[in-house]
């Protein structure tokens, strides 16, 4: 086995998703394109340089289907004699192009990738694809299925987690986001979106909400409350799952869950010997990938095994660990991630999370990735853990290491 390393990361501001979002007149081949010459243009990647495109994407109809990466690399500088892979592990997409593409390096399957993925999420809005999971009775009734708000208000009863606990962690990653961005964090892998006259659509993170504080927060009700307890009842359906439940405490709301957002995000991937042939100094070697299945109802719990696993597999234990990303989807997810492991918070998201700056589906596992290396460098530190819960009860993970 080789070493697969990281070459370079980029990615695109998060735009609202939403028809008034910056990025709506983008369509997602137009960004992935975009993201794909910035690739090449910032590495002198010429010919068919790399074996593969792998592009994570969730919603995978309309614009967004009929094998995007493929398009992609058609509609992009890179040469036709490259394909194109689209994957699908819902939330993890992104992270799962990485983890694919570094893995086939690792046993030969050729010397340079680039992986990472797209979700125009005020294009092709989430569930537009009527996923079986949550339509079709006989798999929704066999899961005891309930939707993701539902099941990150489960972890916060299961778990003991709090209404002010979340809110003070979403307005923690407001205030990490706002400092990342004034310092400048961001700046190496951020690629400007701009149309074709050259003029640029957007450059920031739009998304966020500096200066949120309690109060704001303290205003908004409970999103999964009607939902869970009146019509259609997904509280009951969970009751059912979990007879030690007498309740579900809805702590949810917009503040402290992941926003909907536009984005796409690139990582380029290589053996020791395409750094060579292309003049590249390798960044991070990935050192570990891991997934895991989990609990399809609860769903969201998948950050906290798939972690065990990944530092069972590596022969590491959590304090080999300098800094993490976790996915922020739902405060909840989060707050378990730490009690499990008793990680200082300190160490978690530090510059704020997809509650701040959104969760564009398909491209959020490339884009932690990216910012956990910008981050281990900025702070001198070697070794980082990116980790996402997914959809339907699954988990995965990824380790970096300096070079």
């Amino acid at each position: 086995m080789t070493d697969a390393f990281i070459y370079d990361t980029v990615r695109t501001p998060r735009g609202k998703g939403r028809s008034d979002g910056s990025l709506h007149e983008v369509t997602s081949l137009a960004l992935s394109a975009r993201l794909l010459n910035a690739v090449k243009e910032r590495n002198n990647l010429e010919g068919n340089a790399v074996e593969d495109v792998i592009w994570g994407n969730v919603t995978q109809v309309k614009e967004q289907g009929g094998c995007l990466a493929r398009s992609a690399v058609l509609a992009s500088d890179l040469d036709e004699r490259i394909p194109g892979l689209s994957i699908n592990r819902f939330c993890a997409s992104g992270m799962e192009a990485v983890n694919l593409a570094a893995n086939q390096v690792k046993a030969g399957a050729g010397n340079g990738y680039i992986a990472g993925g797209v979700e125009m999420m005020s294009r092709v809005p989430m569930g537009s694809d009527g996923a079986a999971i949550a339509v079709d009775p006989s798999l929704a009734m066999k899961t005891y299925f309930v939707p993701q708000g539902i099941s990150a208000d489960i972890i916060a009863t299961e778990y003991g987690f709090t209404r002010e606990e979340a809110d003070k962690l979403a307005v923690e990653s407001q205030r990490r986001a706002a400092a990342a961005w004034e310092e400048g964090r961001f700046a190496r892998s951020i690629v400007p979106v701009r149309d074709q006259n050259g003029l640029t659509i957007l450059d920031r993170d739009e998304y966020m909400r500096p200066g949120t504080t309690m109060e704001d927060l303290a205003k908004l009700k409970p999103a999964f409350k009607d939902m869970g307890e009146v019509m259609p009842g997904f509280d009951k359906v969970a009751m059912l799952k979990y007879p030690h439940l007498d309740r579900i405490d809805h702590i949810h709301h917009a503040g402290n869950s992941s926003g909907i957002v536009d984005g796409a995000a690139a990582v380029l991937i290589g053996n020791e010997e395409f750094g060579r042939a292309h003049g590249l100094k390798p960044r991070a070697r990935i050192r570990a990938t891991a997934k895991i299945g989990t609990d399809p109802t609860i769903m969201l719990t998948g950050p906290v095994p798939v972690t065990e696993k990944i530092l069972a597999d590596s022969g590491m234990s959590i304090s080999d660990i300098d800094l993490f990303e976790v996915n922020e989807a739902f405060a909840a997810v989060v707050l378990r991630f730490m009690q499990a492991f008793q990680v200082d918070p300190g160490k978690v998201n530090v510059n704020g999370g997809a509650m701040a700056m959104g969760h564009p589906l398909g491209a959020t596992g490339a884009i932690i990735i990216g910012t956990l290396l910008d981050e281990l460098e900025r702070q001198d530190k070697e070794v980082g853990l990116a980790t996402l819960c997914i959809a339907s009860g699954m988990g995965a993970a990824t380790i970096i290491e300096r070079v």
